[in-house]
Parts: C-alpha cells; structure tokens; sequence
C-alpha cells in the first residue's frame, strides 16, 4: 500500500513516525519509542554565550521560505534516515500548510535550519542542520520562542540526542508522551499566527524560563 500524505499525519497522531535505514533504502520503518525524547517548551537552555550570539543577530532568519532546501541539507550527511519517500512525503506535506521549516542564512547562503511537523498543538521535530557554528542552536533557540508564541504545548524531538540534552531536552515515557500528545492535539494553535519573532524578543522568551 502506498503511504499518503493524510496516512502519515493519522501516524503522528497515533504518536507513530517512519525513518528509513538509510538514504538508499526504499523501505520505511515505524517506532513508537519506549523513551521519547522531547524538548519541554518551558526549558529551552539559552546559555549565555548563546544569548549574546542571539543579540548579536550574526544570521538572517526566516519561516517557511526554503523548505525543501533545509530538507535536503538535513539529509547532506554521511548517513541519514531521510530516503527519497520521506522527503517526498514531507514537501507534499508542507505544500498542504502541515510541514515547516525555519531557515538560517549568512547573506544568500542558506547555513542551518530545522524542519517538522504542525499538529495542532504539538510540533514534530524532524531533523535540522548547521553549516556555520551554532546555527542549528540559533534555529531551535528562534523556534522554541515561535511555538510558545503561537499557542504549542509540545515539541516532539522523538529521541534524545547529547545535543538536545545540552538544550534542555529529557526522555518522558510512551504513556507520557500520549498523553501529553493528546493535550496538544486539543489545544488551540496555529505555526502561522504570528511571525517569526526577532532576536530581542528570542533572548525575552526563552530568558524567562533559563
């Protein structure tokens, strides 16, 4: 049966995601992990060498403008999960208002971003890249603050990698995460209800929970 667009969406809402063993693998894998890794929107860590990056605005940031770019730039790696399927799926995904991305530029040059998935209240994390030092942390850093703006309650990071721990992010069980996947898909938010915020306002947010 070939997976769609709405087969993938009923998935996350099951709290169910597919990845592919490699970029050459035509088969896609479903987990439904026992640890679940996410990133509490409450206790983003913003260190204060970050902080002082953030202020400094090194870097143009953008919503939603390259999406198929920070796609490709996740999968630029010696080994990725993201086979031609997922990447497939996810463009359709984004083009229907689903998938996001948030983009990182130095001038014309796209150099990090992170991209995933709206559902209602709970946001998907897929994956994010970085080509300048400490892009992908600048993404996530923007992003935190945009879906505690918009009305999120959950940022799903699926597994706990060294560096989202370093951010703040923690293992919860699978009953857990149900349920707090059940909150979010109840709560009233929308990625698009207010522009991505600027740096000043970045620093505010996510000082206030440091």
């Amino acid at each position: 049966m070939e997976l769609t667009p709405e087969m993938l969406l009923q998935a996350y809402r099951m709290g169910v995601f597919p990845m592919a063993e490699s970029r050459d693998d035509p088969r896609l894998h479903w987990f439904d992990p026992v640890a679940r890794g996410v990133l509490p929107l409450d206790g983003f860590r913003l260190s204060r060498s970050l902080r002082r990056k953030i202020r400094a605005v090194p870097f143009r940031l953008t919503l939603d403008q390259a999406f198929e770019d920070v796609l490709r730039g996740c999968a630029d790696r010696e080994t990725t999960w993201i086979n031609a399927e997922i990447a497939q799926l996810f463009t359709a995904l984004h083009q229907q208002g689903h998938a996001h991305s948030i983009e990182v530029w130095d001038g014309p040059e796209l150099v990090g971003g992170v991209y995933g998935l709206a559902l209602a209240g709970a946001f998907c994390g897929e994956s994010m890249f970085s080509r300048r030092k400490d892009a992908s942390k600048i993404a996530l850093a923007y992003l935190v603050a945009h879906l505690r703006h918009c009305g999120f309650t959950l940022f799903d990071t699926q597994y706990l990698t060294e560096h989202l721990a370093s951010l703040g992010g923690v293992e919860i069980s699978r009953v857990a995460y149900r349920a707090r996947l059940a909150h979010a898909l109840r709560a009233d938010a929308d990625f698009h209800r207010f522009p991505l915020p600027d740096s000043h306002e970045v620093v505010q947010l996510n000082t206030q929970i440091s």
